[in-house]
């Protein structure tokens, strides 16, 4: 921000109601990574396998997934403001159920509601700080961008912090920090001044029809494979305590974080859209296979987790932005369908790489992954007639942050 910005358009001076959602988004974001430390710790304390453990993500991601394909038809009909609501109460009461549960699958089935309260959260958060937010757009979206690189990256670290002492403090903590982000909106955010047209049901499911929409919602599931493996399957070859799992994966959000909003932007300025992504995939296969070679050697595999997300990072702003560029839909149809066909790939992928560690070596999910990305990068190439258009489509600030949330 240069000198000469009137103060009025700084991003520190916001309505209330804006900080109330932006510190809100901070503790929304964290859950991506918050899991990530207490792992093997729930595995230990509840007599868990590994397997049974990665399914935490499974319904996470599942039920994600699935409620993206309903959420813009939900919103456009009670209003952002219930909807966000309605999604922090949701994770209030799963996070705090699940770090009461006394088994593994009781954690699994509450992790799905809790994907349900995110998906409903995330998908309008941007839109209310953008309404709301004074100096324009541009302020809202740097506040936005950075309640989301702050909670990717603190999400692990505190899951770190919290798990040593016990695997329920992260959800307990979760859900005392989401209840002050319900109480903050409940109060400081005025009801909606008037509803968006509604969409209809049906939206999201003939999106997939789209030739370009299609080829890159595959691309995206078979990369999303490589994406979870690296950051569900990870934790167990490390064989680190919870404040080591979380200080790793506090590099690893960290990187996610900074390349997804800064890198990825100076990229997409240079090159093509679509070598972007094939060029980023094939670095990212290249990462995971040093990670197989290196799971016995802790630093080794430390510095591939790492730079695996400076490579997310990259990927999943300029994917989503790709698939926002595709084709003439409403952004969030385009989204919603995209995000709940390659979440299926993120759901899958934790139990099968902990099944694949068994059978063979706890080397091989990494190669698995490696050949997942590398498939990934090939639908991008073979299909590149169906998506070459994204190359040429250009993206205002706003598109640009809708891009980065999708991908996140």
């Amino acid at each position: 921000m240069t000198t000469q910005t009137r103060p009025q358009n700084s991003i520190l001076h916001q309505p209330k109601a804006v900080w109330a959602v932006a510190f809100a988004c901070v503790i929304a974001f964290m859950g991506i990574g918050l899991v990530d430390p207490i792992l093997p710790a729930i595995a230990d304390s509840l007599n868990a396998t590994q397997t049974q453990t990665s399914l935490l993500f499974t319904s996470y991601l599942l039920i994600t997934g699935f409620a993206m394909l309903f959420t813009s038809w939900l919103s456009t009909r009670i209003g952002a403001r219930k909807t966000l609501l309605f999604g922090l109460a949701l994770i209030v009461v799963f996070a705090l159920a699940a770090g009461l549960s006394q088994n593994v699958e009781s954690v699994i089935g509450f992790r799905a509601g809790w994907g349900l309260g995110n998906a409903l959260f995330i998908s309008t958060a941007l839109a209310t700080i953008v309404g709301a937010a004074s100096g324009g757009a541009s302020s809202a979206i740097i506040l936005y961008e950075a309640a989301l690189g702050l909670g990717i990256a603190i999400g692990p670290l505190l899951g770190g912090l919290l798990g040593s002492i016990s695997w329920r403090g992260p959800f307990f903590g979760t859900s005392v920090l989401m209840a002050v982000g319900f109480i903050a909106i409940a109060t400081l955010m005025k009801k909606d001044a008037e509803r968006p047209t509604p969409t209809p049901i049906s939206a999201p499911f003939k999106a997939l029809t789209k030739p370009a929409l299609a080829v890159l919602a595959v691309a995206a599931l078979f990369y999303n494979i490589g994406f979870f493996i690296l950051l569900a399957y990870t934790p167990f070859p490390l064989g680190l305590d919870a404040m080591g799992l979380g200080l790793t994966f506090f590099g690893w959000g960290l990187a996610v974080a900074v390349t997804s909003v800064w890198v990825a932007p100076l990229l997409t300025r240079r090159m093509p859209r679509t070598r972007v992504l094939w060029v980023v995939l094939l670095l990212l296969a290249v990462d995971l296979v040093l990670a197989g070679v290196f799971v016995s050697n802790t630093a080794g595999l430390i510095a591939c987790v790492v730079a695996g997300g400076a490579l997310l990072g990259v990927m999943n702003t300029v994917l989503t932005e790709s698939v926002m560029a595709a084709t003439d839909l409403p952004r969030p149809v385009a989204s919603s369908a995209y995000s709940a066909v390659r979440f299926i790939g993120g759901a899958v992928a934790p139990p099968v790489a902990s099944l694949i560690a068994v059978a063979f070596t706890a080397a091989t999910p990494f190669y698995v992954a490696a050949g997942s990305v590398v498939v990934a990068s090939l639908v991008v190439i073979v299909g590149h007639r169906a998506i070459a258009h994204v190359d040429h489509e250009s993206e205002d600030e706003l598109e640009e942050a809708q891009a980065i949330t999708a991908g996140e």
